[in-house]
């Protein structure tokens, strides 16, 4: 019988952790034979070709400059940016965002109200070809706008994205727990669309409240193989009509606590289905969001403090450097074990946390997450010059590491992140948290989304402030859930959502 006072949100999280004794039964054989193509192709439409415009030479006139704003924009943010030749003579493509296994479940479509660059329609970015593809020529704005609750992000703006997930690719290899990373790849190409947009002159506004049908019927999509998980309309910033304030971003779901007995295997389409919002809204059931003003959370008596407060990484006029680096990332494989310095961790969470301080380099102050305050992080130091081994809380109004237990973690550490290599030897692992009861609460089960792509938006930020310093840095969204929280002391309430290892890694990568 389902547990009646846990919602599914709950009963996933819990279904699909990682446990020692029980980790061989949930993992399976894979058929590489019948691998997903990571790619969706289609019979008919207008192709745009946007690999002349990526050159970084000044446009001729107002129409390729439009162009070129538009091609760099969606190759920063989900580009083809590596080909790499496997041993069996097979091409691996790698692209701008990261995805758990190199599986890609994200996909990016672009609607257009109708510009002098793209005319009415549904189009679709190809990253194989590099270009859009003009599938549907039907007026879809007011429909979009329909199916956003009338959202005033829509009122001006020209052009929106719409981000959906192909299930099948991830669920391939990660089983049900697959739900999870791909909400955590989502959230990597959101913070690349919002980076993207300030390199281009763009402001994305995040949209995470829509009804889901409305939204998979307008795009044409096969809700049971694909579905849109967010919708970004894009402010013109050479457009002061476009220059919007920041508005809200998601909106409750339903609380589903009566549920069938769920059969492996089919967990990960039934959650997906109890977090669509198929009526009106629910605002009243919304209780206030923590106040800017609020105080940290774990603000321990005694606790060793150490503060936080740095500089700013400089990202280069008109943010070349964010550009390059954005290009350049990679995942580390393998750490050599150097220690980090503390004033190369303050840059990497003054990065990720502190966005008003890269105000003057012309990036946003307040990007769009759907609620930051639901997040919580503590980090495992293990080798960073001038900070006591052991775990800390991090405080981003105070920007100051509180320390809940002293121990170096490397051991413990190999063993909870399912054996691997990274988190023995990263000299700092940063944990993404979030109180899954609150949120459910305040968000009801659609809450699960949000908490995921905001948790990858910020590990995206610390994937490219690392490389920008040298860094190496690997996300890990396989490990042992509950024994996170009992080693490190993190409270038994908090989930965890996703792991960052950092370090430097090996000469030979």
């Amino acid at each position: 019988m389902p547990d009646q006072r846990r919602s599914i949100a709950q009963h996933f999280h819990d279904r699909t952790k990682y446990d020692p004794t029980t980790l061989a039964s949930k993992t399976q054989q894979l058929d590489w034979r019948n691998q997903p193509i990571p790619f969706k192709e289609y019979k008919i439409g207008t192709a745009y070709d946007l690999k002349p415009y990526l050159n970084a030479e000044p446009a001729l006139d107002n129409g390729d400059k439009q162009w070129q704003r538009i091609a760099r924009f969606l190759f920063c943010s989900y580009g083809l940016t590596v080909k790499m030749t496997m041993l069996n003579g097979e091409a691996v493509y790698l692209r701008a965002a990261p995805s758990a296994g190199g599986l890609y479940p994200a996909e990016v479509y672009l609607i257009s109200r109708g510009t002098p660059q793209l005319p009415v329609g549904l189009y679709h970015y190809q990253t194989q070809t590099n270009s859009l593809l003009h599938f549907w020529e039907t007026e879809a704005w007011k429909p979009l706008q329909e199916a956003c609750f009338w959202h005033p992000a829509l009122d001006a703006t020209q052009m929106a994205l719409v981000v959906t997930v192909v299930f099948g690719r991830s669920a391939w290899r990660y089983q049900d727990r697959a739900y999870r990373r791909i909400f955590l790849d989502a959230g990597h190409l959101l913070g690349n669309i919002e980076l993207a947009g300030a390199i281009n002159d763009y402001r994305p506004h995040l949209i995470g409240g829509f009804r889901d049908e409305a939204v998979n019927q307008l795009m044409y999509l096969d809700a049971a193989q694909e579905g849109a998980i967010a919708i970004v309309p894009l402010a013109d910033l050479w457009d002061i009509d476009q220059n919007l304030p920041p508005t809200s971003t998601a909106l409750p779901s339903a609380i589903q606590t009566d549920y069938p007995d769920i059969p492996d295997g089919r967990l990960l389409s039934y959650m997906h289905q109890m977090t669509q919002i198929s009526g009106d809204p629910l605002p009243d059931r919304l209780p206030a969001a923590r106040a800017d003003g609020e105080p940290d959370q774990y603000n321990f008596p005694f606790c060793l403090k150490v503060s936080m407060e740095s500089g700013a990484i400089a990202w280069g006029d008109h943010l070349a450097e964010l550009e390059k680096t954005m290009l350049k990332r990679r995942s580390t494989r393998a750490y050599s074990g150097t220690d980090l310095t503390l004033e190369e961790l303050r840059l990497l969470l003054d990065f990720t946390y502190q966005p008003a301080h890269y105000l003057d380099q012309g990036l946003d102050r307040s990007p769009d997450y759907f609620d930051l305050s639901l997040i919580e992080t503590f980090i495992a130091i293990s080798g960073v010059e001038g900070l006591e081994e052991g775990c800390y809380y991090y405080a981003p109004r105070a920007q100051e590491l509180r320390q809940i237990r002293f121990k170096n973690f490397r051991r413990e550490l190999h063993t909870l992140c399912l054996g691997q290599d990274l988190g023995r030897d990263a000299a700092a692992v940063l944990f993404h948290t979030a109180d899954l009861q609150r949120a459910v609460a305040q968000y009801g089960d659609r809450a699960y989304r949000y908490l995921h792509m905001d948790a990858g938006h910020l590990g995206q930020r610390l994937n490219l402030a690392a490389v920008r310093l040298g860094l190496g840095v690997s996300g890990i969204g396989g490990f042992f859930d509950d024994q996170v929280n009992e080693v490190l002391g993190i409270p038994p309430d908090e989930a965890v959502l996703y792991i960052t290892t950092l370090g430097r890694g090996r000469a030979s990568e």
